[in-house]
């Protein structure tokens, strides 16, 4: 809590002095060989400014039953601690029973203004996650990161949302709910934040560091040319992550990042969880009896023309089914759901269904 004292320095300082304690025992001449003309750093080291702040946030600590992970405890995120990492946060405070230090890890990013399209890939990407271990991170914004959680639950996978704020609170209020499925599905909620600081805008891009030092690979799902996306996206280029973007039609504004760092080299392109799998070497687990024999349903009457319909077109909606089949709305509706509850097919904004 030492002003203008970044992670930078906290981590050379520590590598220099036995202990945090020792510093608050030096005598100023010790701390002026330290700290030269930073004379201000000096005096609110001497005077202990810091000490009530930090008292206050142990008692909300202790009452929210935070954890407070250090960067030299084994359960802090060691991906924080490889080299070239040097400006992350030697401390995080966590909410949740997340192990960080998992074996697969991938962070996902993009718009807050997410289309469809944008949202189904993020679904489509996760769910190909399913049964292989691997964790996912995002933001807890609005859009894709909203998205990557969702999927995440939805498949059993444990994810993580690294916030820009303290934990206090959480932004924005929309994702509340969200929030507390996460930390009750063995996720977390991360920051670097204590508790009373209130947000401010430069906080959102300084947390995107986080993101992209926590996984092995970040994906970048759709971006405009400029925002934390592409934020994210370098940061995880400079910290030698993998990263991966899905490609997008060149006059689509939320393509244009990920095509711009798809041409520049800075990522691979991404179909798919495969090409992710592919490329980062991960081997899958073998597909078991129970699925293999699930992709073979045996389809029959309404459901089997109405599935046939599905697979004859990439994405379509009830009126057009009607018109092909000849069955009622009632008929079609309940051959959609059933359709559904077999995982054969998944309803898309705007009542557009799609044939899995």
């Amino acid at each position: 809590m030492i002003p203008r004292l970044g992670c930078q320095s906290q981590r050379q300082l520590l590598d220099i002095i036995e202990t945090p304690k020792q510093l608050f025992e030096m005598p100023k001449s010790e701390l002026q060989t330290l700290f030269g003309k930073h004379r201000n750093t000096i005096e609110n080291i001497l005077n202990r400014s810091m000490f009530a702040a930090a008292e206050k946030e142990l008692k909300f600590i202790e009452k929210n039953k935070v954890k407070v992970l250090f960067y030299t405890d084994a359960d802090y995120p060691q991906r924080l601690n490889r080299p070239g990492c040097e400006d992350t946060p030697i401390i995080l405070y966590s909410l949740g029973n997340y192990d960080f230090n998992t074996k697969r890890v991938v962070s996902i990013v993009g718009t807050r203004s997410a289309t469809p399209t944008g949202i189904e890939l993020t679904r489509q990407l996760v769910s190909g996650f399913k049964q292989e271990d691997v964790a996912v991170i995002s933001g807890l914004a609005l859009g894709i990161d909203t998205a990557s959680h969702e999927a995440a639950l939805a498949n059993g996978l444990p994810t993580v949302g690294v916030l820009a704020h303290g934990l206090s609170q959480i932004y924005p209020p929309q994702n509340r709910n969200l929030a507390k499925r996460v930390i009750a599905s063995n996720g977390a909620l991360v920051t670097e934040i204590r508790s009373d600081v209130k947000i401010t805008p430069s906080f959102f891009p300084t947390r995107n560091r986080i993101i992209a030092a926590l996984s092995d690979a970040t994906v970048v799902v759709e971006a405009s040319s400029k925002g934390g996306a592409l934020i994210t996206a370098n940061l995880a280029s400079g910290y030698h992550r993998e990263l991966f973007a899905f490609p997008g039609r060149i006059e689509d504004k939320y393509s244009e990042g990920c095509n711009a760092i798809i041409a520049s080299c800075k990522a691979m392109l991404i179909r798919n969880s495969d090409d992710l799998f592919n490329n980062m070497g991960w081997e899958r687990k073998a597909m078991n009896i129970g699925e293999q024999t699930s992709m073979f349903v045996q389809l029959a009457g309404d459901e089997k023309t109405v599935y046939d319909i599905l697979v004859a077109h990439p994405q379509i909606g009830t009126d057009e089914i009607r018109e092909l089949s000849n069955l009622s709305l009632p008929k079609i509706v309940t051959a959609l759901l059933s359709l559904e509850l077999k995982n054969l097919c998944r309803c898309l904004p705007g009542k557009i269904y799609k044939a899995l």
